[in-house]
């Protein structure tokens, strides 16, 4: 009942209930974009090439995940939101390198504005060049009703117009609705096929292909790997803060204690999503070239089965993009100079320099612990579920994904309550962290 009743408390909040609304309204239109197939394209004899092709169990049918079913398909939504999110991290490391692009980044909403606009521009780039290596692949296979220049412009011309209005979704969303655009579309897509794979599941284990033993043990991993997620993501390492007493005339003024919050995953799930758009880019240059030189057949043979390199790769990129994005988020030298210029100090560390110095100190333990669990988190599952022959693939990092954005969706919506005097939904009132003692 108190579950109920603080559920209840989400439609007495007018702007919250509409921008749920909104965000909702949009999944539905981005969702029904990946069931338009591009036309000139052979829809029952690339359904049964998709079921019959060997790689589909791997890394095709993994990245099927994230664009919810449309790549398989050959829909005008089939490259989803992964260009927009390459480009991203494509313009992320640019700003780190180039001088004029870290100077135009430190010009507030202007320079922002302008590296958005560069972003976008990388990304239709990206989208004409993974829509020509897709294309490519269909000619070869003879999945395509009139090959020729025209249908290929056509071709490419419908996935990259796609992929900007999947971009543009992303940005009505951030704008008007709730969450990142671009993760709750990721997200939509990996929940939406859910259903798909508790059908398959059942059906594997009525037809004998499956024991039932194995689909438990199945749902017991996953169960478990979604609440050891909830449980890290919520910890954090508080760092003491003090102020200076000041007498300011007959008053006295600071000297409180307080504590600056550190998450043990500060990046939450974007290294995730950064690892899975990477892995596009080898991944649709050797596919779409395998048909004409042995070298990338071999390259896509091992990206597609999903084995040691893959699993190794996986886990490097995972690791290197926590440790990048923690030092993007966090520069411990500001963070010093922020604290000194407030009349604050950490207890038994002098401020500056040596202030700086244990900031990074605990920023590198703290991304090193982050970046072993998301990297662990995401191995799990292409360890343990082969053996297990399921009928879907379903990886750490789409489990990672969904969990992170529904944490950072309900965290949102408890904010919207909490700020309008209402109890969170949750029967707690507020989603709680849990501290890491000093």
């Amino acid at each position: 009942m108190i579950l109920l009743r603080n559920f209840r408390n989400i439609f007495l909040v007018p702007e919250l209930v509409r921008r749920l609304l909104v965000t909702f309204g949009i999944l539905m239109i981005y969702r029904i974009g990946t069931f338009i197939p591009v036309i000139g394209i052979n829809v029952n004899l690339i359904a049964k090439h998709m079921s019959r092709v060997k790689g589909l169990g791997g890394l095709l049918s993994y990245l099927d995940t994230f664009s919810g079913g449309a790549l398989e398909s050959a829909t005008i939504f089939a490259l989803g939101i992964g260009p927009y999110i390459t480009a991203s991290i494509m313009m992320q490391m640019l700003t780190m390198a180039v001088p004029s692009l870290e100077q135009l980044s430190k010009e507030g909403d202007y320079g922002r504005r302008i590296i958005n606009q560069y972003t976008r521009y990388v990304a239709v780039f990206l989208s004409i060049a993974y829509s020509s290596g897709y294309i490519a692949y269909l000619e070869s296979n003879g999945l395509v009703l009139n090959p020729g220049i025209g249908f290929r412009f056509m071709f490419i011309l419908s996935l990259t117009v796609g992929s900007v209005f999947v971009m543009w979704l992303g940005d009505q969303i951030s704008l008007m609705g709730l969450g990142n655009g671009s993760s709750m579309i990721i997200f939509a897509s990996i929940v939406s096929r859910f259903p798909d794979y508790l059908i398959k599941t059942v059906a594997a284990v009525q037809a004998g292909g499956l024991s039932s033993i194995a689909a438990i043990f199945a749902l017991v991993i996953f169960v478990a790997i979604a609440a050891c997620i909830v449980f890290l993501e919520k910890g954090e390492r508080k760092i003491p803060i003090q102020y200076t007493r000041r007498v300011i005339g007959q008053r006295m003024y600071g000297g409180q204690a307080t504590y600056i919050p550190f998450k043990i995953n500060p990046t939450g799930v974007m290294p995730a999503i950064l690892t899975s758009s990477i892995l596009y880019i080898p991944f649709f240059v050797s596919w779409s070239l395998s048909s004409k030189f042995v070298f990338f057949k071999k390259v896509a043979q091992v990206l597609q089965s999903r084995g040691l390199v893959y699993d190794v790769l996986q886990f490097v990129l995972i690791v290197f993009f926590t440790f990048f994005y923690t030092a993007l988020l966090f520069n411990a030298n500001d963070l010093a100079d922020q604290l000194k210029k407030s009349g604050a100090f950490i207890p038994t560390i002098r401020p500056g320099k040596q202030t700086a110095s244990y900031f990074d100190y605990i920023l590198t333990r703290i991304a090193f612990i982050g970046a072993m669990y998301l990297g662990f988190i995401t191995l799990v599952p292409n360890l343990v579920t082969p053996g297990l022959n399921l009928p879907f693939t379903l990886g750490g990092i789409s489990i990672l994904i969904a969990v992170g954005v529904a944490l950072e969706f309900a965290a949102q919506v408890e904010s919207y309550l909490i700020e309008h005097r209402y109890d969170g939904f949750l029967t707690s009132g507020r989603i709680k962290g849990r501290t890491l003692r000093r």
